[in-house]
């Protein structure tokens, strides 16, 4: 419980109550435990307040002269300003209606005086707990909207180039590299939208679930439950699907001798909360009659948390595919010289052709440490699209794929290595020749290495193939030396 009272520490309180005593004691218990409190008399001060200051939560009392508390939550509720802020009412009522209405107003809990400090407490940290978790949630939705939109840009940037390239080798390598990204997009997308439908349904739950739980349980099984779900947050437990199955069955075998019943379905809920030791802390709530209930709160609790990392995790991968994107789609529409780093392209082509090298294709890196040099980085891409393509192709997705970086006698060597069934000696001298191809009609336009061959002269740099079944190596060399006044 210890980091989630630290979190709570610094968030903001209002308490509204008309009853000075009720007020004063609220505000000293509060203070106390270091949440930074503002009090109101009446409803008047509670939405001045409010809409002046960021509050955090709010405590309301009902009964108050010339404005009530239901008046003044419907009141914040309808404000853009203050209705997102939970309201918690505290008032002597203890009918069910009024609690129904209370609830139908906008409130999201419900405490009945005299009330327990203990227990308004508990209710405090629950509440701001689960405020903090939908707080970082819309926060985390913001960054993927904002990823979504750089990535919508840059795919934008890459259809603008396409009917530039539509004669070319570069086009149908592109064509091909486009449906990998795709799936390297949308699979973190995918689980984003997954995270976001669980977390939502997590706080429906929460919600509907939260005052029958907090009207039936004691203060102790309230904090109980959070500590489980904060055990589950905090859980670093990453364990294969075989070392997990092992754990819940060794989880299974504890409740089954400490006489839990249903110890198999039980044993489930915790594994998916990474919960596998100390189990005697949580008996409390596992022989509570209403055990599978609190269990699934537990679970929703901590399944905010769990989804938030998802999306995360995820936003992060994403991120990673539209810098590779940006970087790969950049366009200098001057032709000049730049001083790029060879292996930062390499390494970006790599990125965006994930999708068919993890089928089946080990790549080997063995970088030099070399300087950048004075290059045309967009057309550099285009050398390492094309060799890194064709040596997939020539692998059958299946194989090593080893490059080299290396420096000698002014020029940066480039090799790429693959383990196809290489070249045939007959048509070797040809492959650089235009328009010559051996794919089917369709797959290539034999431009492609031709226009290599092309961009690395203009580097006043030589390509050249060296191949045998089972090893072909295209070797690139660029001048070092080349200077933007030195262009020709």
């Amino acid at each position: 419980m210890n980091e989630l009272k630290l979190d709570s520490a610094q968030s903001n309180i209002l308490v509204v109550d008309d009853t000075l005593a009720n007020l004063q004691l609220l505000v000293g218990i509060l203070t106390q435990h270091g949440y930074k409190v503002r009090p109101a008399r009446d409803g008047f001060q509670a939405i001045t307040a409010a809409q002046t200051a960021p509050i955090d939560l709010i405590l309301l009392d009902i009964n108050m002269p010339q404005m009530d508390g239901y008046e003044v939550c419907t009141k914040l509720k309808s404000d853009p300003k203050t209705r997102d802020i939970p309201v918690i009412f505290i008032s002597a009522l203890s009918d069910v209606l009024d609690k129904v209405k209370a609830f139908g107003v906008g409130g999201v809990d419900y405490v009945t005086k005299p009330f327990q400090l203990e227990e308004v407490l508990a209710r405090v940290e629950t509440h701001l707990a689960l405020q903090r978790l939908q707080n970082n949630l819309q926060l985390k939705n913001e960054e993927l909207a904002q990823t979504n939109q750089k990535l919508e840009c840059t795919l934008e940037r890459l259809q603008a180039t396409q009917q530039e390239l539509i004669q070319s080798e570069k086009m149908a390598a592109l064509g091909q590299l486009i449906a990998g990204i795709a799936h390297e997009v949308n699979t973190p997308l995918g689980a984003i939208r997954s995270s976001v439908t669980n977390i939502s349904k997590f706080l429906q739950e929460i919600f509907e679930e939260l005052p029958r739980l907090l009207d039936t349980l004691s203060s102790a099984e309230i904090q109980l439950i959070l500590k489980m779900a904060l055990c589950s947050i905090n859980s670093k437990a990453i364990v294969s699907a075989k070392d997990a199955r092992k754990l819940k069955r060794s989880l299974t075998r504890e409740l089954e001798e400490i006489g839990i019943s249903d110890a198999d379905t039980i044993a489930d809920t915790l594994s998916d909360m990474r919960i596998y030791e100390g189990i005697e802390t949580f008996l409390p709530i596992l022989t509570h009659s209403d055990r599978d209930k609190i269990l699934e709160f537990a679970y929703n609790l901590s399944g905010l948390q769990r989804g938030n990392n998802t999306i995360d995790t995820s936003a992060e991968r994403a991120s990673k595919v539209v810098f590779a994107l940006k970087s790969y789609a950049h366009y200098d529409q001057e032709n000049q010289l730049f001083k790029a780093s060879l292996t930062e392209g390499i390494d970006t082509v790599l990125l965006l052709y994930k999708n068919y090298l993890k089928q089946g294709v080990e790549v080997v890196q063995n970088y030099a440490e070399i300087p950048p040099i004075y290059c045309y980085p967009d057309e550099l891409n285009q050398v390492w699209t094309n060799l890194i393509h064709n040596a997939i192709q020539a692998m059958d997705n299946k194989g090593t794929l080893a490059i080299a970086v290396t420096e000698e006698a002014g020029f940066a060597k480039v090799s790429i290595t693959d383990s196809g069934k290489g070249i045939p000696e007959e048509i070797k001298s040809r492959i650089f020749e235009p328009f010559f191809t051996t794919k089917p009609p369709g797959e290539g336009s034999g431009l492609g290495l031709d226009i290599v061959r092309k961009i690395v002269e203009k580097h006043h740099g030589k390509i050249e193939v060296d191949s045998v079944p089972g090893n072909t190596t295209f070797t690139v060399s660029l001048s070092m030396n080349l200077q933007p006044h030195s262009e020709s």
